[in-house]
């Protein structure tokens, strides 16, 4: 009994490092996507007068389709 209860604890201890590892690997991959957005966000800013007009059509509309789909998610859950 005692040998069974410890093989699952050492079980549940692998399966938790292996999540682990997974989570790890994941936010490495989203820290290097951020980090390239990141410099190409920097590098449009810097960048002449036309890309910072683009830049704030962007702006606005991810903006704007932020507040719709909020609208639009607060009238279905009502």
């Amino acid at each position: 009994m005692s040998f069974q209860l410890a093989y699952d604890i050492d079980r549940e201890a692998e399966d938790q490092n292996d999540y682990l590892d997974n989570m790890d690997s994941n936010f490495l991959s989203a820290t290097g996507l951020l980090s390239g957005s990141v410099k190409r966000f920097s590098t449009m800013v810097r960048s002449g007068k036309d890309n910072r007009r683009l830049l704030c059509y962007v702006s606005g509309g991810l903006v704007l389709a932020f507040f719709l789909l909020y609208y639009l998610v607060s009238r279905i859950q009502s």
